[in-house]
């Protein structure tokens, strides 16, 4: 449930200045806590400046309940967020670094937009109108997250704030040109980030070009629930809104089958801690890092839909997921080895929720399409809900 309401016969209750919070079912009172003396803000200020001298700007987010994101320009990052665990004291849920230096390095992609086309692309290569064009090849032999200079290492420009009484935004455009490790057409793209009172982190996503492209974003943040550094994520119970998931090849392209979860690892339709078959998963290079087919039925198209729900038994905290896209790559962090420019984090130190449409789906057909053609609107919205148990 969330923060600062008490569910009683399907009402949301506030108590004056006390909030009481119960379990999901509306059992036995777990925790009081006062409600924060924070309003709704949004405030900037300079974070530092790249290698060729550009400005990067940070932006902070505050809700009523003390909830804090944080957000800087360079890759439209989000680099903290910040919730209260079962006691009401305030933790930094997400991996990242402490300077603006380690995220311009950031190998791992902590808390990026990827694009222009997220996830992996087969042989970093596709055809549109019978014309091949040729990617950035920067995962063995396949195109990954947008290529060597993706969406994740460029400049954007602050496209406004805004402020309401229970509600604060930042937005961030980009103008990704014709040619840009080797995708066709011009690509405006802007990504509004909002936080509001209820704990909810929306992030919506537009874009619109003047030549036929593939179009695939995502935000990349890793998540722990127990805190920033407090060790691994394997006892963090998680669920997954999905009976079927793509089963890659040894590259960590798709099959292009579309596999039932059922009576295997990957079966994470009802709460099961991360770890408890994490080893065996076949091809997530030691973990899961596969895209799971979300349950939507057609009338739900371009709507939001539930993708997942995890709790971290020892703090409380709670992370829900809803999102308009098909689908969500789950990723344990498996590639994490502990060295400064991983921020120390080890293998299985964070997990990754990105929601998406199928990875390599301009070389599958099958797939539903992430072609963008002139004269229409690539949209697209996630919302994360924080809450505690």
């Amino acid at each position: 449930m969330r923060f600062g309401h008490m569910l009683l016969g399907g009402m949301m209750l506030s108590l004056g200045a006390t909030l009481v919070t119960t379990d999901a079912e509306g059992g036995p009172l777990r925790k009081i806590f006062k409600r924060s003396r924070h309003t709704v803000s949004v405030t900037q200020q300079h974070y530092g400046k790249t290698q060729e001298g550009l400005d990067v700007d940070e932006f902070t987010l505050t809700n009523a309940n003390g909830v804090t994101v944080k957000l800087i320009n360079f890759g439209a990052v989000v680099t903290s967020i910040q919730t209260p665990d079962r006691e009401g004291t305030l933790g930094e849920i997400t991996l990242g670094f402490d300077n603006f230096a380690g995220w311009e390095k950031n190998p791992s992609y902590f808390g990026v937009t990827t694009g222009r086309f997220c996830n992996r692309i087969a042989g970093g290569k596709f055809t549109i109108d019978g014309q091949e064009y040729k990617l950035a090849t920067n995962n063995g032999p396949n195109h990954l997250h947008g290529g060597i200079v993706g969406f994740n290492k460029r400049v954007w420009t602050p496209a406004g704030t805004k402020q309401s009484s229970d509600a604060a935004s930042v937005a961030f455009k980009y103008l990704s040109k014709d040619g840009e490790e080797g995708y066709p057409g011009n690509l405006d793209v802007l990504v509004t980030y909002t936080l509001n009172d209820a704990n909810e982190l929306r992030i919506d996503y537009r874009a619109t070009t003047d030549k036929a492209t593939h179009v695939n974003l995502t935000n990349h943040t890793y998540w722990n629930l127990a805190g920033r550094g407090s060790g691994d994520v394997l006892g963090h119970e998680i669920a997954i809104n999905a009976d079927r998931y793509l089963p890659v090849d040894d590259t960590a392209i798709p099959t292009g089958e579309l596999a039932a979860v059922k009576d295997t690892p990957m079966d994470l339709t009802k709460p099961r801690k991360i770890g408890e078959k994490i080893k065996e998963v076949v091809g997530g290079g030691g973990g899961y890092d596969h895209c799971y087919v979300l349950n939507r039925g057609e009338p739900d198209k371009g709507k939001l839909v539930s993708v997942a729900r995890v709790v971290e038994p020892k703090s409380g905290r709670v992370l829900e997921i809803q999102t308009t896209e098909p689908g969500v790559q789950f990723y344990t962090g498996n590639f994490l080895d502990g060295t400064p420019d991983v921020a120390g984090n080890k293998q299985f130190g964070g997990f990754c929720l990105e929601t998406q449409h199928f990875p390599d789906a301009p070389n599958q057909p099958k797939f539903p399409s992430t072609l963008l053609k002139p004269g229409e609107t690539f949209e697209s919205s996630t919302v994360h809900t924080f809450s505690v148990k």
